[in-house]
């Protein structure tokens, strides 16, 4: 069994070679925004490049966490988090690299006739292909493909084998959606729904900020299928309030902003809520 000091060793040694790096817990999951900072009250949404405006010392906001900073991976306020990690993680974009996460059999050998070589990794079902170079994540590009780099995290596995080469056009393009895929975007006001007395119940806050706090909550105590669990959440949440026209921008960016700090990309999120709204036919 893998030691916290191990673990840790192995997390200060990227660190030194620039690469952010952040302790996972069992199941290949990062570490919950403390008491502070749920629900973003900090304001340090993890929705840029770095961790941005939250100035939190624990180990908060999924993927945002990553740093090269020694003293912020050696503090206290980290400490009991590498006592129960599993595992290192780092942020590939923030390393300015990509990780093409294959994840069977199938899908490596598309790889191999697909992509050009580079840096290999073996994870337990499939690889990483390492490309130098940032770029947009997602996941299922393609059965069995996710993208991560920008805004996600991987496991860190070991060095691998072979060159890192630079990020080819052919993995860029697995992220750009063909336009026959498209729908058009639609409003999340649909159809008001009043109650008996002509008033819409949503109208009172502490019934729909109850309901966003709760959606919130699920998605962050997800410990496995991530995928499914973002997606039940939203067809729950647009079930309860999507037809009275209660639900704002603010509360649709709280729900992504639990979703990608449990490690979905902007393009599941989005996928996942339109796929919600057809279908309950909103």
């Amino acid at each position: 069994m893998t030691q916290p000091t191990d673990i840790r060793r192995v997390a200060l040694a990227l660190a030194a070679a620039d690469v952010p790096v952040l302790p996972l817990r069992a199941g290949k999951v990062p570490f919950g925004n403390c008491r502070a900072c749920k629900g973003n009250a900090c304001g340090g949404r993890p929705n840029m490049k770095n961790a941005g405006r939250c100035e939190c010392a624990s180990v908060c906001h999924a993927w945002a966490a990553a740093t090269t900073d020694p003293r912020i991976l050696t503090s206290p306020a980290w400490a009991s988090a590498w006592r129960e990690a599993a595992a290192v993680a780092y942020h590939p974009g923030g390393a300015g690299m990509t990780v093409v996460d294959l994840d069977d059999a199938a899908a490596v050998a598309w790889a191999r006739k697909t992509l050009p070589t580079t840096r290999t990794v073996a994870t337990t079902r499939g690889e990483h292909w390492i490309y130098r170079g940032a770029m947009q994540s997602a996941n299922a590009v393609r059965p069995g493909v996710d993208i991560k780099s920008l805004m996600s995290y991987a496991r860190w596995l070991g060095t691998g084998s072979g060159t890192m080469t630079d990020l080819p056009d052919a993995v860029r393009a697995l992220v750009v959606k063909k336009p026959s895929t498209v729908r058009p975007a639609r409003p999340v006001v649909t159809v008001r729904a009043l109650a008996r007395d002509g008033q819409c119940r949503h109208r009172t806050p502490a019934y729909l900020e109850r309901g966003i706090a709760m959606a919130e909550q699920r998605i962050t105590d997800a410990r496995s299928a991530v995928h499914t669990t973002v997606y039940r959440t939203f067809l729950a949440v647009l079930s309860a309030h999507g037809r009275c026209g209660c639900l704002t921008d603010a509360h649709v960016e709280q729900l992504f902003a639990a979703a990608q700090a449990k490690g979905e990309s902007p393009r599941h999120c989005t996928d996942a809520w339109a796929n919600a709204r057809t279908a309950l036919g909103l």
